[in-house]
């Protein structure tokens, strides 16, 4: 179904805004920003919806003329978020030619924001349960979505969003992966269900339970999971220093 010319709020907010952006933000370079969640052991992805769009995109935004990149992408995540916490990792650059193809061509000509964009591409780490997303001036939808069931993308974020994956999923090799997903306090099944969700593969629950323990980070609670029909298993918290030595230095594991 071709989509219509508009006429309304959002072409006006496009037109009204060109001129204001050209001179706060730097030309030619935005940030796009693959934001994952853990809830109800299901990896989820932030997304947002334009007015008047039924595809949906990936949080994002420009970068301010006196602004550092990383500055930036946290500024965008706080304004969609509210968070401050969040674990950031820049992992790719995006700049074919033609990736807004299409998306613009209904709109009035000249706009600053159908130029040609680089796109850094950060993958976001946040916990699902402190977050209340919220549309800005642009959009009419802002939610999780479940990685199983995602919707369509707009212009080419659902390569981005593919490649986000793919880099987290190379970075478990290495790089502890929970703090910023889980509750303060868990178990270690739902540690183990959060890797196997983000591998789309089933682990060797001991091998899992020796590595983590091994890797020092965790630290083990006075306290057990109340309530379920099985044995009520341990809690436990990461070790904050540890956990920072080993984002730092790795772990050179495979899982």
């Amino acid at each position: 179904m071709e989509k219509k010319i508009m006429s309304g709020s959002f072409s006006d907010k496009l037109q009204t805004s060109s001129a204001i952006y050209k001179e706060k933000y730097l030309a030619h370079i935005s940030i796009d920003c693959v934001v994952f969640g853990f809830h109800n052991d299901c990896l989820k992805v932030l997304l947002t919806r334009f007015e008047g769009e039924n595809t949906w995109a990936l949080p994002g935004g420009y970068v301010d003329k006196n602004e550092d990149i990383i500055e930036a992408a946290k500024n965008i995540l706080f304004r969609r978020t509210g968070a401050t916490d969040v674990y950031l990792n820049q992992f790719k650059t995006f700049g074919k030619t033609g990736r807004s193809e299409g998306f613009f061509d209904n709109y009035p000509k000249g706009l600053w924001q159908a130029d040609r964009f680089i796109s850094i591409g950060y993958y976001a780490l946040i916990d699902f349960t402190t977050l209340d997303p919220k549309i800005d001036m642009f959009s009419d939808a802002c939610a999780w979505h479940d990685i199983q069931a995602l919707p369509g993308f707009t212009m080419d974020h659902g390569e981005i969003y593919n490649e986000a994956l793919l880099q987290l999923r190379r970075d478990l090799n290495y790089k502890p992966i929970g703090y910023n997903l889980l509750p303060e306090k868990f178990t270690l099944p739902e540690l183990q269900k959060l890797y196997e969700v983000i591998l789309d593969k089933e682990l060797n629950r001991g091998n899992f339970y020796r590595k983590m323990k091994r890797y020092n980070i965790l630290k083990k609670l006075d306290e057990k999971r109340k309530g379920g029909a099985h044995k009520s298993p341990d809690l436990y918290v990461f070790n904050g220093d540890e956990y920072a030595k080993a984002l730092e230095n790795g772990f050179q594991e495979s899982w």
